[in-house]
């Protein structure tokens, strides 16, 4: 399958691109719509959100999601809000200053039109998730509270303390059970993805294992719609979920889906730092706490005085004095490597050392314990049973982690993937970040392609295509099935000695050290070989005990963890080939005097689009082609990006 990067992007005006596209799209009549299926994988924030929104327009549904409810999806852990340009605090906010701020705060590196569209649709969600009775925070008189996220000087942020990704969860997921129970979204829950099923080159099922019994199924549609989150969890420690994986989408990359940008990778700057061997994970600090929180360090080397007794005159609240505009709420790339850089000038704080402060006593002060409760108590809490510390009265320590993935499949204006009718979702395309996500964008990406832009795209794609009648019986469904059947098998079948999580470990030590939040050429080439010869390791030494015919999970984390060896010498392969700083990437080779990035426009601005063309094997040898679509900025003008 040849791999066409045409964007799709409609003409016109910016502002009428979206309205214009609506218009000009094919319609399918609702009695028609009741003859097509869709299949929708993942059941986040944009998943169920596709899914009720698909269901209630009277498309059959088949919904599938890995855990025992959909209510466990990974979009529940978000904490600090969703964006909205609702200019709800009169602060100088609208739709083209959010559509700037997250072109900006990308790094220039994202498409413009699918930016714009995003801030568009913005505040249409909010009044979408009120009707569905998201319980946001609101202000005395009665109207919905904002408050500040990095990369911007408005307020524009909706939330709920630090569940926001929860509560407004739980308002897509009641709105996909309403379709159930209609009968129109039909629900499997605890089923893995492990292939998708490509027939005269569109995408018409895909097949799973049941992870209750170990059985493989296959399930055919008209149209598969990925919403399967990110891949942060190919560095091993990570703040997403344990369950939280690659594998939807690198099944679908290695059938024809090009893969965008995969190195541009977040690092959240407010994180509980790493403390020992025996975690598995890392937890997420909302970025919101930097509303009220000043992030510093002792201005000496090898002050060890508990914080409070560190006089004024005696911190360095960096953020404060480097970026004066912005502050604290510089965006999450910025803020992340002035921590680093704090840390590795041997500033850093904590038994480790590796760690700043986040301090609020000025705002306790200010507000008083009471108001800073309201705002993120719950945020507190979590601290403070994790660490044993009370942060109301000793500053939270925190360091960044892997968070967040700007890359992901490469989809056009309708979200849909180089392969025909396979249509990406939320985090597990690449289309409106660029080369770094803006705190509180994720839940307004997910809903937004969720509830307002598929619904018209899958449309428009189902009633311009032929799509003829397949079934299940279909040869290309029975390759699929077989072909999983035998991956399966060759991973019982090693028998060696080392489990999934160890040589998982080895990854992410690699990762993190080579193609984490610093790289350059040398440690980016010795990652591709060390990730070679992990893969290596891991095809003729992993130890997957029990069977294939029941739960079994190790052999879930086993499948996944061969995906990441793959996806993790891509990541390299792309950092090396972008000889850029950009956003998330930051390559040392590429900076001022003065620490920050260095773009080239002349010949990066663009998305890198990886098509698979082998197997990886395990030869470490290159199976990737790179292919680029141009961006252009036709209303934001390309500059260096400045928050001083």
């Amino acid at each position: 399958m040849a791999i066409n990067l045409d964007s799709k992007t409609p003409g016109g005006s910016l502002e009428d691109k979206w309205s214009n596209y609506k218009f000009d799209m094919k319609l399918v009549n609702p009695a028609n719509k009741r003859k097509h299926t869709v299949i929708v994988v993942g059941t986040g924030l944009a998943g169920a959100s596709a899914s009720a929104t698909m269901g209630e327009l009277g498309y059959k549904v088949k919904t599938f999601c890995i855990h025992e409810s959909p209510r466990r999806a990974h979009s529940i852990a978000a904490q600090g809000g969703i964006n909205a340009a609702k200019n709800y605090q009169n602060d100088g906010d609208s739709v083209y200053r959010l559509f700037y701020d997250t072109v900006k705060g990308g790094d220039f590196r994202s498409r413009e039109s699918n930016v714009y569209r995003l801030a568009e649709i913005s505040p249409n969600i909010i009044d979408q998730c009120v009707a569905q009775g998201v319980p946001f925070a609101r202000e005395y008189g009665g109207t919905l509270a904002n408050r500040s996220f990095g990369g911007a000087q408005v307020s524009r942020t909706f939330y709920a303390r630090g569940q926001t990704g929860q509560q407004l969860l739980l308002g897509a997921y009641q709105s996909m059970m309403r379709q159930v129970a209609g009968g129109n979204v039909e629900l499997h829950t605890r089923r893995e993805m492990l292939d998708l099923v490509v027939i005269d080159g569109q995408a018409r099922g895909i097949v799973v294992r049941n992870l209750r019994t170990g059985e493989l199924e296959t399930h055919a549609a008209d149209a598969v719609i990925l919403a399967t989150g990110g891949y942060g969890n190919v560095f091993y420690f990570s703040t997403n979920a344990k369950q939280s994986n690659v594998t939807a989408s690198w099944r679908a990359h290695k059938k024809g889906a090009a893969f965008g940008n995969p190195c541009f990778t977040q690092i959240h700057p407010t994180c509980i730092p790493f403390s020992g061997d025996y975690q598995s994970k890392l937890t997420l600090m909302s970025e919101s706490l930097r509303n009220d929180g000043r992030c510093w360090v002792p201005k000496k080397e090898g002050d060890t005085r508990p914080p409070e007794q560190i006089p004024e005159n005696e911190r360095d609240y960096y953020l404060e004095r480097i970026y004066p505009s912005y502050g604290n709420l510089a965006p999450r790339d910025v803020a992340s490597r002035q921590a680093k850089y704090r840390v590795d000038e041997g500033l850093g704080v904590g038994p480790t050392k590796t760690a700043v402060y986040l301090d609020f006593r000025d705002a306790v002060a200010r507000v008083g314990q009471k108001g800073i409760e309201e705002k993120y108590d719950n945020l507190f809490a979590m601290y403070a049973k994790i660490t044993g510390e009370d942060p109301y009265k000793s500053p939270m320590r925190i360091y960044p982690a892997v968070h967040y993935t700007m890359g992901g499949l490469w989809v056009d204006y309708n979200l849909m993937s180089t392969i025909p009718g396979l249509h990406v979702l939320g985090e597990a395309n690449f289309s409106d970040h660029g080369a770094n996500r803006l705190g509180a964008s994720a839940l307004m990406q997910g809903l937004a392609d969720g509830y307002f832009v598929i619904p018209y795209t899958i449309g428009n794609y189902i009633a311009a295509t032929k799509i003829g009648h397949v079934d299940t019986n279909h040869d290309a469904f029975k390759a699929a099935k077989a072909a999983a059947q035998e991956r399966i098998d060759k991973l019982l079948n090693i028998k060696g000695k080392q489990t999934a999580d160890e040589i998982h470990r080895k990854l992410g030590l690699v990762m993190w050290e080579q193609v984490g939040m610093a790289r350059n050429k040398a440690g980016l080439e010795t990652a591709i070989r060390d990730i070679g010869k992990l893969r290596e390791e891991f095809w003729n030494d992993i130890r997957v005990s029990g069977d294939a015919d029941n739960l079994n999970p190790e052999l879930e984390r086993a499948g996944r963890v061969a995906d990441f060896l793959e996806l993790g010498e891509l990541m390299a392969r792309d950092a090396l080939a972008r000889d850029e700083s950009c956003g998330g990437h930051f390559r040392e080779e590429f900076q001022t005097s003065d620490g920050e990035a260095t773009r080239d426009d002349a010949n990066f601005s663009h998305v890198a689009a990886w098509e698979y063309t082998g197997d990886p094997g395990i030869t470490g040898a290159k199976n990737w082609a790179r292919h680029t679509e141009p961006l252009t900025f036709d209303r934001v003008h390309l500059a260096t990006r400045s928050y001083k």
